[in-house]
């Protein structure tokens, strides 16, 4: 008789921000270190849903291209409006939507399916539903919070919701999940690189990298970087900061043009996050859920803003900043300098802030996941039993 297949596990990501991506790829690999006896495989939605790559053919760039361009020039005033026009036009294409989707699930036949993505939940539950019945459909949220509705919950289909904080349990349990269908983790997930001892010299490192023995500023706005460093750097222009740019080589190239009195490193994308983090002493960028849980679990306060540019998806985060006290919410950047000196003269205070948050959900979530599917499985070998 032949050994009984590994059950096919697929996480759904796509590339908008950069984020669900990274994401996915921290998943993948935690479950790995599970040790769970599973296929694992990653599927970018915008490849089921547009396999001929038309979108590709009319514009001559990636769905996900139009989002992570306005993100690096920093022009996201208005987004909240857009997100629901977003919304609307996947309410009308539900059905073909779900055609794709239904096609794709019952030639690929997966025993869990993981998402890692907003916006497309109901499409993607009913679709499983459809093709697959009794197949558990998991979403993981990549945030801190829903941004309802239809964002990361859909209660009214058979979706599971894996929530990395009490504020996003307390939106399901509000929206009418059965408890059955809510997961509390401590956090996000992160990267096996941020739980991992560091094994370079602090010292050595930074002073090669000409950085002196002052407070270092990591200034982080995700993958594709934002404009909003180079006032960032001329306005801090006595602190010494590293500037990680990401995929933006225009913007690293701005960033190395300009005349700084104190050290500045510029960095383009890189895969050692962790080891870059661990150079610094706190945190300015964005308040996304991703690089803000990196940020705090290394330890840096983190400075953010909060006003009409602020995505929607992350106004909670700015909430979660003051609420735990572990750095700053500022009205804008044009104030940087003020609160960096605000931040700095209370510095011991924010990284013990820090230091009490215990991020744990890359051991958590495969536990999770686990648990769902051999519930499902079970349910599963009883209703065959029963049919028997």
């Amino acid at each position: 008789m032949a050994p009984e297949a590994a059950p096919l596990v697929e996480l759904i990501y796509f590339n908008a921000g950069g984020g669900h991506r990274t994401s996915a790829l921290a998943l993948e690999a935690a479950i790995a270190r599970a040790g769970l006896p599973w296929q694992v495989c990653r599927t970018n939605l915008f490849e089921v849903l547009d396999p001929n790559a038309r979108f590709r053919q009319w514009t001559g760039m990636e769905p996900e291209d139009v989002y992570n361009k306005r993100l690096a020039r920093g022009w996201t005033l208005g987004l909240t409006h857009e997100l629901r026009l977003l919304q609307g036009m996947i309410r009308w294409s539900h059905q073909r939507l779900m055609q794709s989707l239904r096609r794709h699930w019952a030639a690929r036949r997966p025993a869990m399916v993981v998402s890692l993505v907003p916006n497309f939940n109901r499409a993607m539950a009913d679709a499983l539903e459809q093709a697959l019945p009794g197949v558990p459909y998991v979403t993981v949220m990549t945030d801190l919070a829903d941004c309802p509705p239809s964002f990361w919950m859909e209660p009214q289909t058979q979706q599971i919701v894996v929530c990395g904080s009490p504020y996003a349990v307390d939106q399901a349990r509000a929206a009418d999940f059965p408890p059955h269908r809510i997961w509390e983790t401590s956090g996000m997930v992160l990267s096996a690189q941020f739980h991992a001892p560091v094994d370079q010299d602090r010292a050595a490192e930074r002073a090669r990298l000409g950085l002196d023995e002052r407070p270092v500023g990591l200034v982080l706005f995700g993958s594709e970087g934002s404009r909003e460093m180079v006032t960032i750097a001329r306005r801090l222009t006595d602190t010494p900061l590293i500037l990680a740019c990401g995929r933006n080589a225009a913007l690293a190239q701005a960033l190395r043009a300009l005349r700084r009195n104190a050290p500045t490193v510029v960095l383009e994308y890189t895969r050692e996050m962790a080891r870059v983090m661990q150079l610094a002493d706190f945190f300015i960028g964005k308040p996304g859920s991703g690089s803000l849980s990196e940020a705090v679990h290394m330890g840096l306060p983190p400075i953010v803003t909060r006003n009409a540019w602020t995505m929607p998806q992350e106004r909670y985060c700015t909430e979660w900043v003051g609420e735990q006290g572990l750095g700053l919410v500022l009205p804008s950047f044009r104030s940087i300098a003020s609160g960096v000196q605000a931040l700095l003269a209370d510095l011991p205070r924010y990284q013990a802030a820090t230091r009490r948050m215990h991020n744990r959900a890359a051991a958590e979530v495969p536990q999770a996941l686990a648990q769902i599917l051999r519930h499902a499985q079970a349910r599963a070998e009883w209703a065959g039993r029963w049919v028997a």
